[in-house]
């Protein structure tokens, strides 16, 4: 069978299962269980097939995965998290759209703290928003921010998506959680660039208010009782791997200790905190992990079919500056975050592009950080993003998806912008992991 009619099979059963509702990881199963059949031959293809699992999923490299999660669990089960934001709150002067500028800053500092951007944008939403539309925030200043930092856990570390693209493009995880923190801090500075400018344009979008003047002997109480700790962790993990004291999973498991002595010291560490935190932990990172091997298993046929070679042969051979094929493989996977969620974007799409970006001879390091820019924009791409969905569990009752989809595509013109930069001046990601 040619290729493409290999790749055509493959992809499309993909996609039709996809489409009737089917899972990702049940997606999947089915076509690798089908693909080892036709190409791999009959039992010997199922036991390659298992074989392929197996090793995929005792990865070292996939270990901070759940660690990572724990940590942003935690955060928002104790109500630690909460807390720090009414401490920054305080700290906010008289801006233009102050409680937005409050949104992107907690947003930041959680991200730091959380790898799960919905756990972030849910924290986030419930805590800020009644405050807004209690100060006469309209719909878009009070839920696009919001949609926007939160989605910044996968661009700040640590990212639990970068560590999952890090071990399937098979690059440095410690390299790559360090190539995403400028990145991620430009796309804060770009949101809170935008709220500042539309609120000075148009006051009425977030009415001013009078501030309560907090003395400052209160604020740099509250700051050291509930932002301080939180940096402490932030140490434990970013510090670590930038400093080059351990590795990102001994990282990881001294953050997700961290947070633990935190809930406890704050004592909020209780039975159904360790429950809730624990059980959503397990879930997430199961389901992580089956779309992960089969995202494997799926790479591996296709490069066994001839598909992969033969679509990098295509796209290499195409009379058109590399450049401009960066940015045809940056506008489908920006096409693709309208309809699936991040990680089933990252299982599907790399191990098709990783050949074409090694015979483009592009940095994959580099590539990696503008795929996961183009994963933080699926979290709040109309009409099917994740973010969209957990902010719309915790918005007021009044609030449609209509409302989600126009706050968040100011900031969708942020993360492109970003995109941008980052695409046009590669050393920006490059010069702080070297």
């Amino acid at each position: 069978m040619e290729w493409y009619l290999a790749l055509a099979v493959i992809v499309g059963l993909f996609l039709i299962l996809l489409a009737v509702g089917m899972p990702v990881a049940f997606s999947f199963l089915f076509v690798n269980l089908i693909g080892a059949v036709l190409w791999w031959g009959g039992d010997a293809g199922l036991c390659q097939l298992i074989i392929s699992i197996s090793s995929s999923v005792t990865r070292f490299a996939l270990m901070p995965v759940p660690m990572f999660i724990l940590i942003g669990e935690v955060m928002f089960h104790s109500g630690i998290a909460p807390r720090a934001i009414s401490a920054l709150d305080q700290c906010v002067g008289r801006v233009p759209g102050r409680l937005s500028i409050l949104a992107v800053l907690s947003g930041t500092i959680f991200a730091t703290l959380s790898g799960s951007s919905v756990a972030a944008t849910a924290t986030l939403g419930s805590v800020l928003t009644p405050e807004m539309e209690k100060r006469g925030y309209r719909k878009p200043m009070s839920l696009g921010p919001i949609l926007g930092s939160g989605g910044l856990s996968i661009m700040i570390p640590p990212s639990a998506l970068g560590v999952l693209l890090a071990a399937l493009a098979k690059i440095s995880v410690g390299a790559i959680l360090i190539a995403i923190i400028f990145p991620g801090f430009l796309m804060g500075v770009l949101y809170a660039g935008y709220i500042i400018i539309r609120c000075w344009l148009q006051p009425s979008i977030a009415p001013a208010y009078k501030v309560t003047a907090v003395p400052l002997s209160k604020k740099i109480t509250d700051l050291a009782r509930y932002v301080l700790p939180l940096g402490l962790i932030v140490f434990s993990i970013i510090g670590v791997i930038l400093i080059g004291l351990g590795t990102p999973t001994e990282a990881a498991a001294l953050g997700a200790l961290a947070s633990f002595v935190l809930a406890a010291f704050y004592r909020k560490l209780n039975r159904e905190t360790v429950k809730k935190s624990v059980g959503t932990t397990l879930h997430i990172t199961v389901m992580m992990l089956m779309i992960f091997t089969g995202s494997t298993a799926f790479a591996q046929i296709l490069a066994y079919t001839g598909a992969t070679t033969g679509l990098c042969t295509f796209f290499v051979g195409l009379p058109l500056p590399p450049m401009m094929l960066l940015i045809i493989m940056q506008l489908l996977l920006v096409a693709m975050g309208t309809f699936m969620e991040p990680l089933a974007m990252v299982m599907v799409v790399l191990p098709v592009y990783l050949p074409i970006v090694n015979a483009l001879n592009f940095n994959l390091l580099w590539f990696g950080v503008i795929m996961l820019l183009n994963m933080e924009m699926a979290t709040t791409s109309p009409p099917f993003g994740l973010g969209l969905f957990a902010m719309k569990g915790v918005a007021p009752s009044d609030t449609t998806m209509g409302d989600l989809y126009r706050a968040a595509l100011p900031f969708i013109g942020c993360d492109l912008i970003a995109m941008l930069v980052i695409m046009l001046f590669p050393p920006l990601t490059l010069w702080l992991p070297s």
